[in-house]
């Protein structure tokens, strides 16, 4: 989970894959932060990609680094109105606070993924590493 951890930390921009109209969807991300073995992400409501997620919970964060190593998460996410840790995503993350502004703002939705799998591999030839979580 440490070495998932710190390659998120340096590797955070990504890409979220959801299912829309029964077909595959990817579009680019930013993983946010950890939090009690919790990998949080956030949106809006307003978007596709909320009425994706609230219509199959089923997703997979992939993110490579310059070196071409990656990690690929996967597993099912939860909604979360934690006032506390929306305010940590703003304090964590300038872009996101000058959208959102405060944990209030009605359309900032929060979201982890929580006992899933990690994936972590490279173009080395060594076999990938699987994370439980």
């Amino acid at each position: 989970m440490k070495e998932v951890l710190e390659f998120l930390k340096e590797n955070g921009n990504g890409f979220l894959a959801t299912m829309e109209e029964g077909k595959p969807r990817v579009r680019p991300f930013q993983f946010m932060l950890e939090a009690e073995g919790r990998f949080y992400f956030c949106t809006s409501n307003a978007k596709d990609v909320y009425q994706q997620l609230q219509a199959h919970s089923f997703v997979e964060f992939s993110s490579v680094s310059p070196q071409f190593a990656w990690v690929r998460l996967r597993g099912e996410i939860h909604f979360s109105r934690d006032v506390a840790m929306k305010a940590a995503i703003l304090e964590a993350n300038s872009l996101v606070k000058s959208i959102y502004k405060t944990p209030d703002n009605p359309v900032f939705e929060i979201f982890y993924l929580e006992h899933g799998k990690a994936i972590l591999a490279d173009f080395s030839g060594n076999p990938q590493r699987e994370v439980e979580f």
